[in-house]
């Protein structure tokens, strides 16, 4: 049985993952976008930044 990283490893190298890492490098260099995840982030740490 494959390892789930063995899974994932597969589904990057897909087709499907390759459209979704490109879509994720696209929303990660709009400053919005990164703003918005951050906010996201800080919020799910407890606020402690």
């Amino acid at each position: 049985m494959a390892s789930f990283m063995d899974k994932i490893t597969r589904f990057l190298r897909s087709p499907q993952g390759q459209r979704l890492q490109a879509k994720a490098r696209q929303v990660a260099n709009d400053p919005r976008k990164r703003a918005q995840a951050e906010q996201l982030l800080r919020k799910f740490r407890g606020k402690k930044h």
